[in-house]
């Protein structure tokens, strides 16, 4: 029985190998790319969005925080940024290495942010991530001149930790994998409206716009980062029609080496693409185990890399994994850099 099991896993892998292709080059429109993520992948979209401001013209952002919140250390990111212990997380400091990257060219210039449309949210039940932590990140964005009219901030569902979809399988005000949380409340649709404006309503996917793609081609051996990816593209930009990009980033425990497909295809998001002539690209983060003498150091849950795991430079447009997501972008036809 094992064996059998074994087997069967052994022939997907390889199967998903065989299948896997480079990202199709598309009609998009380079000023519409937005990017949304959840958790470690709400770090990273607020990574993405102020390093490549210049491209990105939107973000949703779903339990996060500040930019720089972690300062390049663990033990800041678990009792500073996601439960603070003494300290909170700090807007100013945040504001502070934004401009100083600024200064050196090392991001894209601050006044680029300000006309960018935002979407936060806090689930009420959600004790992974401080409330504190996203509220300094919405400071931030007003030290940064983000107007109110650009940003909505929601605080008033009573959900746990995770990604909330009319799909997931976890109990609406519960915390645990695959943290796609059911509690009657379309998020992708949230965010997507936020950020584009007002949308058609969703309509059925279809199975081919579905897509896995090689993502080694363009991760240049960046840590934690996994092979295979996927995008959705809908009919009409298959068509060649003009048509804009999402970046969509899942959270830790959620990429593709511990629950396949979910997040690509319960988010909620192809619905509204497919409505919307929107491609929504899903990069996939991979485990590091921790060796067994340091067990702070690694990246065994799978999460994007918001404390430094990759490097040093793990922030600006040249860190090993935003480069890796600005490269894909680019292949499908958004360039994040000018």
């Amino acid at each position: 029985m094992v064996s059998s099991l074994r087997l069967a896993l052994a022939f997907a892998f390889v199967s998903n190998f065989a299948t896997a292709e480079p990202l199709p080059i598309l009609n998009l429109e380079p000023e519409a790319t937005t990017v949304s993520g959840s958790s470690s992948g709400a770090f990273m979209a607020v990574q993405l969005q102020v390093a490549f401001s210049s491209a990105i013209s939107g973000a949703g952002i779903v339990a996060g925080g500040p930019y720089d919140c972690a300062d390049q250390s663990l033990w800041r990111a678990l009792f500073v940024c996601m439960d603070p212990f003494f300290v909170d997380a700090d807007p100013d400091s945040s504001f502070e290495a934004i401009k100083a990257l600024a200064a050196e060219n090392r991001i894209d210039p601050l006044q680029d942010i300000l006309p960018d449309r935002l979407y936060l949210f806090h689930g009420k039940a959600d004790d992974t991530v401080a409330r504190s932590t996203m509220d300094a990140l919405r400071q931030t964005y007003e030290l940064l001149g983000v107007t109110a009219a650009n940003m909505i901030y929601v605080t008033d569902v009573d959900v746990g930790h995770g990604f909330v979809t009319e799909q997931g399988p976890v109990a609406c005000d519960t915390t645990r994998p695959d943290f796609l949380i059911d509690c009657d409340f379309d998020q992708a649709g949230d965010i997507l409206n936020q950020l584009y404006g007002d949308l058609s309503p969703p309509v059925h996917v279809r199975d081919q716009g579905f897509v896995i793609f090689d993502q080694a081609v363009y991760t240049e051996g960046a840590p934690g980062m996994d092979d295979l990816a996927f995008v959705y593209v809908p009919a009409d930009c298959t068509a060649g029609e003009s048509c804009r990009l999402h970046i969509a980033l899942h959270g830790c425990q959620q990429g593709r080496q511990v629950i396949g497909e979910n997040y690509a295809r319960l988010t909620g998001y192809n619905q509204w693409a497919e409505a919307n002539r929107i491609v929504v690209l899903y990069p996939q983060a991979l485990r590091i185990p921790a060796p067994w003498y340091n067990w702070f150091s690694g990246n065994p849950n799978g999460c994007w890399d918001w404390w430094g795991y990759s490097g040093p430079d793990y922030l600006s447009r040249t860190a090993p994994q935003m480069s890796a997501v600005a490269r894909m972008a680019a292949a499908i036809g958004a360039p994040l850099q000018q």
